[in-house]
């Protein structure tokens, strides 16, 4: 099968829209798991999602209700196809960067960090900590967490590639969308995962630090991975307690 795109997802996006318009698919069929997807295509859970999020985004299939993921179109043709789904990174991908990138900065930052540098992460922190999570400003203060972090390395470039970074999540189309999902369902900066990382940096421990960033920035995929699940799990378990609730009341009336 033909692979297309630069970005393992893209690939994987391509061959499962190959496969519909070859007929594996067929409109209004459901596609196979996302575990099953997984073992067959030789990938991580992550990078299907990110396919399936991208898809999805194109109208090539469409979330049901409890149900799961199924086919709407057949037919986009090879130009079109590969042009829509070229969403550059997604959210795995970038968190993934995170990781490698920030983990190291925490560690080099731990050296050289200054106490104000030290107080204003403090403070961060804080405001993380005293607004809804949804506020704008808690996403601001995350924002700022992480580039003073980056800044106390003393390293400009370790600065611009930080700064890139989070620059993705908003630009990156795939990457926007996967990060809007997760805001919906709840995903949002918490104080307490942050706090670990400054007192690692008050103690001047590049291994604690890097540690620390490393299993912030490891939460944020596991919550990314329970978010994006095309919001059908939540859909079904809320449908689920609806069924329980109404048969409840049923069993309590004929009770009476």
């Amino acid at each position: 099968m033909h692979i297309t795109g630069n970005k393992l997802y893209q690939r994987i996006a391509a061959q499962i829209a190959t496969a519909i318009e070859e007929g594996r698919w067929a409109p209004g069929t459901r596609l196979s798991g996302e575990r099953d997807l997984a073992e067959e295509y030789g990938v991580s859970r992550p990078t299907i999602r990110e396919a399936m999020i991208a898809l999805e985004m194109k109208g090539w299939i469409e979330a049901r209700h409890g149900s799961g993921l199924y086919v709407t179109r057949h037919e986009h043709g090879t130009r079109q196809r590969e042009d829509a789904l070229n969403f550059d990174v997604g959210a795995f991908d970038l968190t993934e960067a995170r990781i490698l990138f920030e983990g190291e900065a925490a560690a080099l930052a731990a050296v050289s960090i200054s106490d104000e540098q030290l107080a204003e992460l403090d403070g961060l922190v804080d405001q993380m900590g005293a607004h809804d999570g949804n506020d704008a400003k808690v996403l601001e203060a995350d924002h700022r967490f992480h580039l003073t972090i980056a800044a106390a390395t003393g390293n400009a470039a370790i600065r611009s590639v930080v700064e890139y970074l989070w620059e993705l999540r908003t630009k990156s189309p795939l990457c926007a969308n996967m990060f809007a999902r997760a805001k919906r369902e709840g995903v949002t900066p918490r104080a307490e995962e942050h706090r670990p990382i400054v007192e690692a940096l008050r103690a001047h421990d590049p291994s604690a630090a890097r540690t620390a960033m490393r299993r912030h920035l490891r939460g944020v995929v596991d919550d990314l991975l329970e978010a994006t699940e095309l919001e059908v799990m939540e859909r079904a378990r809320s449908e689920l307690d609806a069924r329980r609730d109404s048969v409840a009341r049923r069993l309590k009336i004929g009770s009476a």
